[in-house]
């Protein structure tokens, strides 16, 4: 038998072939036996370490994604006893973060005790009050949505800047898993007419599933994610974080009370324009209070995405229809959407550096509204591509609007 392994470096490594095996096909059980041999103990953050090497080296994040419940299979029994967390104060983002899974998995015992119960239900019958009580125990779950927007778009952020992009492509992926399955879930259970076979199918089909899904990323949180970020964060990031997790809410419990945030700091290449000075345009000219109130005026979003393909820009106004933090700020803009939509971005971005197009229109049906999305590719006199501006408008008022109208009238 070889020697156990306990060089992190080489745990890594023989961790990243192990699962180039089972990508090629190799029974799990074989692995695993053969890991048992080589390796004395796994950290979960080499599990980190071990998907970002194999992105970087060209897997995509779908594969890493598809492998992801198989090799954690395989690698549970040479995973080390998890620690103790480290303790953060009440309020602290992570302690905010904490306190949301341990709801959720509270959620999680209700919601699967309504499943479970389904199981002694006649075939033939319609059972009303039994799928309303599983409705009703699914309905917290919903909220894991903005546990998961605060954790991509403020704690993802921050990851990026101390290179760490792999699990967190994954991670999003899986999140995405559990949107779908969580709507796919309570639009069947709204149906009247399951009778109690259906119910049983859709239970083993969707139900079980999607709490199995939100428990293993409560897992992958507690014992991957949040402890690789107190290690990488400072005390100023997750200041960042603090100030901006209001943008996206709370899932299920209020952050509590304790946590002082640092105060923020201005960049230093920031120059900001003081009140007496103003931007010439050909034109005219504006002052920065000016500027600010246009955009702050304006009834839709704009997000400028400079040349870099990195954030720099994006107003603040009071018809947003999608958050926006200021931990964007910086972020290549492909960071910022969900896996499954980087290839549209990329072709976007592509085409507009090219100059085979400068605009990209979509419109999609959003709770209920109409949202009317368009890039526009920003160039200067000489056509050269300077970055792209989205322009995100509500537009189910407009839309509704008939005849005329001719005299003053105010809103509201």
């Amino acid at each position: 038998m070889s020697e156990l392994i306990n060089n992190r470096e080489q745990r890594i490594q023989i961790l990243k072939e192990v699962i180039l095996h089972l990508h090629r096909g190799e029974a799990p059980e074989a692995v695993r036996e053969q890991l048992k041999q080589l390796v004395s103990e796994v950290d979960a953050t080499e599990i980190a370490a071990m998907e970002q090497q194999l992105m970087s080296e060209g897997m995509s994040h779908e594969e890493v994604k598809s492998m992801c419940d198989l090799h954690a299979s395989v690698l549970q029994d040479v995973m080390a006893e998890p620690r103790a967390p480290r303790a953060v104060p009440p309020g602290h983002p992570v302690d905010t973060f904490r306190r949301e899974n341990h709801a959720l998995e509270a959620a999680l015992v209700t919601a699967r005790l309504r499943v479970k119960g389904l199981e002694a239900l006649p075939d033939a019958v319609t059972p009303r009050s039994e799928r309303l009580g599983v409705l009703e125990a699914f309905q917290p779950l919903m909220d894991v949505e903005k546990h998961y927007r605060r954790k991509e778009n403020l704690v993802f952020s921050v990851l990026e800047r101390h290179a760490v992009t792999g699990p967190s492509k994954v991670m999003w992926a899986k999140d995405d898993e559990v949107r779908e399955l969580l709507k796919a879930a309570l639009t069947a259970l709204r149906e009247e007419t399951l009778t109690g076979a259906e119910l049983k199918v859709l239970a083993e089909a969707v139900l079980a599933p999607v709490l199995d899904a939100i428990a293993s990323m409560i897992t992958k949180e507690e014992t991957i994610l949040l402890p690789m970020a107190l290690g990488l964060f400072t005390e100023e990031e997750w200041g960042e974080i603090w100030r901006q997790s209001p943008e996206y809410g709370w899932c299920l419990v209020a952050p509590e009370t304790g946590w002082a945030a640092p105060e923020p700091k201005l960049p230093e290449a920031v120059v900001e324009l003081s009140s007496s000075k103003a931007v010439r345009f050909p034109s005219g000219s504006l002052s920065y209070e000016q500027m600010l109130g246009i955009f702050n005026a304006l009834p839709f979003d704009m997000t400028f995405v400079d040349a870099e393909d990195r954030v720099a820009f994006f107003t603040e106004g009071p018809e947003r229809v999608f958050e926006r933090s200021r931990a964007i700020l910086g972020r290549a803009v492909q960071h910022c959407h969900p896996p499954k939509s980087v290839d549209i971005v990329e072709r976007i971005l592509s085409d507009f550096k090219a100059g085979r197009q400068s605009v990209a229109e979509f419109w999609i049906q959003l709770h209920g509204k109409f949202v009317h999305i368009r890039y526009f590719a920003i160039r200067d006199e000489q056509g050269a591509y300077l970055g792209t501006l989205e322009v995100t408008q509500d537009l189910t008022r407009l839309r509704a609007l008939e005849g005329d109208r001719r005299l003053l009238q105010y809103e509201g």
